[in-house]
């Protein structure tokens, strides 16, 4: 049975927040919906890896293990703004202009996005902004490959109908 060496795996996780760092990031960002929180996200994501590398199983990927710690510092930095927006009762963030909230994408598109239940928007930016496979996206977000495609199907099945009634 293989130990992981603490030296390589620095290295590794350092590697990997050098050269996919912009994917992390934009990953974050489509969950977040902001930029300095998603970079915040991510950055705190590599910390907390490099702390706790000793809960990376020996059979896990270390970038499935990474993407799964972002996606979970993403969804708890949406999560801890929303509590601050309504702590401070700025009910009006939410209706910012939505070019402003993404990144020039088209506001229908956005806004179609956003409503889909959280499962099926991870789903889809994990598979279309970070290129990854089924078997990767069911290990971050811990489902089953079948999950996977049948969350992408619905979020596909969804997204079509919200913007096909939009052009309309």
């Amino acid at each position: 049975m293989r130990t992981r060496n603490h030296v390589d795996v620095d290295r590794a996780i350092e590697t990997l927040y050098r050269d996919r760092f912009h994917a992390y990031v934009h990953v974050a960002y489509a969950i977040t919906g902001d930029a300095e929180s998603a970079r915040d996200a991510v950055q705190e994501a590599f910390a907390l890896a490099l702390r706790r590398q000793k809960s990376l199983r020996k059979q896990q990927s270390l970038e499935s293990w990474l993407w799964r710690i972002v996606v979970t510092r993403s969804i708890e930095a949406t999560r801890r703004r929303a509590k601050e927006r309504r702590m401070v009762a700025i009910s009006q963030a939410h209706f910012e202009p939505a070019a402003e909230r993404s990144n020039g994408h088209d506001r229908d598109v956005v806004l179609a996005v956003r409503a889909l239940p959280e499962r099926q928007r991870l789903a889809l930016f994990l598979r279309y902004y970070a290129d990854l496979d089924y078997e990767a996206i069911g290990e971050i977000l811990d489902v089953a490959e079948g999950t996977v495609a049948a969350s992408l199907h619905a979020a596909h099945t969804t997204l079509k109908a919200r913007l096909k009634t939009v052009g309309e």
